[in-house]
């Protein structure tokens, strides 16, 4: 009986504990709120966009002293202010030279080698001592022969050991060799040594052309074909290679025979120690991962050449 008794009063003690317990930890008066604190707080993020430019006379000699002010730069038709400039610009080099193993490449593949063999300690012995070279070879698949790096002798021996061998990829080549250069700094520069187009490739030009362009990648086609006339040449794959390097900002190259390709080398290096760096944030044009940006940019008055990739995507 006693123990029923004790049960209302140790109610009434837990009741009271917590009753107390409450008091002591509800607030008494409210906290006032910010109104301008409690508003959502938003940021824009505009990416610096960079263009590499080489700028020609009438006559095709380089023009290599123009300032900042001889620049004026379109973005979709809007001008924009250039926020970055660079004049024979030392920006890092990543060159990956792609070279065509295909079979009908077989019988002169090793004047393509020795080219390749004299351009890149030329690459390396002069500019910026960052500057790498990679070396792929491309037939129906994709080689990685040599990461990128100054490894001479790396090269020598991948080199020597190409032959020709079944068809060529030369999409899927440009399509992977984009994605390699775009996790680097710097410039990205693609030089194709190649006989002609296309035959394999899983990838299509516009995938090709693409991964280029979002990559930032200057391309430089050499052409090497030992025909004289256009009967056996792949006319379509040629335009497209042509295309290819007016789109990236680059130049297509038809040495007249193979004691020219070193010429065609020689010029591109030349090129590429010459060229000037624009930056600016675009302003005044719409922003979209999937929007690309046409490009225009006139140097002096308007009568030079300028070189220049086409457009970019929003990065």
């Amino acid at each position: 009986m006693a123990r029923h008794k004790r049960r209302p009063l140790i109610a009434a003690l837990c009741f009271g504990l917590c009753a107390m317990t409450w008091a002591q930890f509800k607030p008494t008066t409210a906290i006032p709120q910010n109104p301008r604190q409690s508003q959502p707080t938003f940021t824009v993020k505009v990416s610096l966009v960079r263009v590499l430019v080489s700028v020609r006379d009438h006559s095709g000699a380089l023009i290599t002293n123009l300032d900042k002010q001889a620049f004026h730069v379109f973005d979709s038709g809007v001008p924009q202010e250039i926020a970055v400039f660079e004049r024979n610009t030392s920006l890092p080099l990543s060159v990956a030279v792609l070279i065509d193993t295909s079979g009908s490449t077989q019988i002169d593949l090793h004047y393509e080698t020795e080219s390749v063999l004299t351009f890149i300690p030329t690459l390396l012995g002069a500019g910026n001592p960052d500057d790498t070279f990679a070396l792929l070879d491309f037939n129906w698949r994709t080689n990685l022969d040599v990461d990128f790096s100054r490894n001479l002798h790396q090269a020598e021996r991948a080199l020597r050991g190409l032959k020709g061998e079944g068809g060529t990829s030369l999409y899927d080549a440009i399509y992977l060799v984009s994605d390699l250069l775009d996790r680097r700094e710097g410039r990205h520069v693609v030089v194709v040594v190649t006989d002609g187009g296309d035959t394999t490739s899983y990838k299509r030009y516009e995938d090709a052309l693409r991964a280029a362009q979002r990559a930032d990648v200057v391309m430089y086609p050499i052409v090497v074909v030992p025909i004289a006339n256009d009967a056996g040449r792949n006319i379509g794959g040629e335009h497209a290679l042509a295309t290819l390097a007016a789109s990236t900002g680059g130049r297509i190259f038809y040495p007249q025979g193979f004691d020219q390709l070193d010429a065609a080398f020689a010029d591109i290096l030349r090129e590429l120690r010459t060229q000037y760096l624009l930056g600016f944030y675009p302003h005044g044009v719409r922003e979209d991962p999937r929007l690309y940006h046409p490009l225009k940019i006139v140097a002096g008055d308007g009568s030079l050449r300028v070189t220049v990739r086409s457009g970019y995507y929003t990065p």
